[in-house]
This record gives C-alpha cells, sequence and structure tokens, in this order.
C-alpha cells in the first residue's frame, strides 16, 4: 500500500508542484482547493480533490466530514497569501493586517489540530513557511508583514509541538526557496519542480523520526 498524503492549497504554484511530485513518487494524493472551477490542471493529474477554506470554520468541518475514518502518513498545510502589494505595515489596514495573519498563521495551525484524527501513527504534520520568517536570518530581508505572519507560523507550530512532544508525529515547516511563482516572481532562480521534488524527499527522509525541524528545500536547517 502506497502512502498518503493530503496537501491543503494546491490549485497552483507549489501546492500544484508538490502535488505533481508526491505523485510521480507513488503516493496516494488527496489535494484541497478553494475552488474546483480553478482545479483543472491539478484535476487532470489524477489525483483525488477535496474543497476546503481554511479560514472558514465551517469549510474546515466540511473536510474533516469528507476525511472522517481516513488517515495519511503526511498532512501539507501549503495554503497562504503574500498580504498586502505595497508590503508596508505603516500602510496596511487592520483588515489586511487581520486577513493575513489569519490565513498564513492562525487558520494552519487550527486546520493542523482539527484533522489530527487524519493523521497516521507517527505521521508527518508540514506547514509551508519561508526564510523572511526566520527572525535571524529574514529580519529586513523585504516583505516585512509577509515574513511577519511566517514568524508567527513558526511560533505556534513550535508551541503545538512542545504540547505534542511525546507523540511520536514529526512536525517540519519548510522554506521552499525563492521560486517561480506569482508570489516569487519570474526573477526568482528557482522553478517549481526542483523546489518540489526537493521538499518530498525532506519529508520522505524523515517520516517516522519525530520532533520539529524547520528546513528548507534541500534540507539545510534554518535559524528561528
Amino acid at each position: 500500500m502506497s502512502n498518503r498524503v493530503l496537501i491543503i492549497g494546491a490549485s497552483r504554484g507549489l501546492g500544484l508542484g508538490l502535488a505533481k511530485a508526491f505523485h510521480a513518487q507513488g503516493w496516494s494524493v488527496t489535494a484541497t482547493v478553494r475552488d474546483r472551477q480553478k482545479a483543472g490542471e491539478l484535476a487532470a493529474t489524477g489525483v483525488e480533490l477535496q474543497t476546503v477554506d481554511i479560514d472558514q470554520l465551517d469549510s474546515v468541518e466540511a473536510l474533516a466530514g469528507q476525511l472522517a475514518g481516513r488517515q495519511f502518513e503526511v498532512i501539507f498545510i501549503n495554503a497562504g497569501v503574500a498580504g498586502p502589494s505595497h508590503h508596508n505595515p505603516s500602510q496596511a489596514s487592520e483588515t489586511e493586517i487581520g486577513q493575513l495573519f489569519l490565513t498564513n498563521a492562525f487558520a494552519p495551525v487550527r486546520l493542523a489540530e482539527r484533522l489530527l484524527p487524519q493523521l497516521a501513527d507517527k505521521g508527518t504534520l508540514v506547514f509551508m513557511s519561508s526564510i523572511l520568517g526566520s527572525i535571524a536570518m529574514g529580519a529586513g530581508n523585504g516583505m516585512p508583514i509577509y515574513g511577519a505572519s511566517k514568524a508567527a507560523l513558526n511560533h505556534l507550530v513550535r508551541g503545538m509541538y512542545k504540547g505534542m512532544a511525546e507523540s511520536g508525529i514529526t512536525f517540519l515547516l519548510m522554506h521552499p526557496g525563492w521560486v517561480k511563482t506569482e508570489m516569487g516572481g519570474p526573477e526568482a532562480p528557482l522553478d517549481v519542480p526542483t523546489s518540489a521534488q526537493g521538499m518530498v524527499e525532506q519529508i520522505t527522509r524523515t517520516l517516522g523520526q519525530g520532533g520539529l525541524s524547520f528546513l528548507d528545500y534541500q534540507g539545510k536547517p534554518l535559524p528561528w
């Protein structure tokens, strides 16, 4: 029986790349989108589709209901947003800040907690983070409010891990590199397949190990 992965947020970019990379490695892939009408390329890969808006509690509950009784060796929460295009803390509205931190920090952890029954014994929880969320390395390198939202995600995941350290679950926060996506832009040095394949390799390498790591797509540990 093949390993099973649930990818949250896979309609395009890195999420779509991850679905393709896991599928190519023989994994059984279930992937979520917010809008099935925008999932044409993902649907063409042959993976199982589900829908969820991680910001909406009723949508999260509906997904949990759809997946009841099923388990996955890996749950990868990729969904996230870049935030306002100006990336300026002094210009950002309360609504923009609230939406950014909800989608990038609080909603992923809330969803992970709700889906714990769907995680196989000694399974792996993966969250898409960023080097910009590293206070040691990311601060001052652009996109400050986006970076702050990822630092908040890192903080919350560390807290979740400390409360479950004896569970045997592996917690991974992953930096995909600077990738040619809608967020990364055309000047980025990495393409999606290279980043996605690297992340799949790191996840596969850490299966069943337990613990908490903050890694890039090549397996390099990153400072908090």
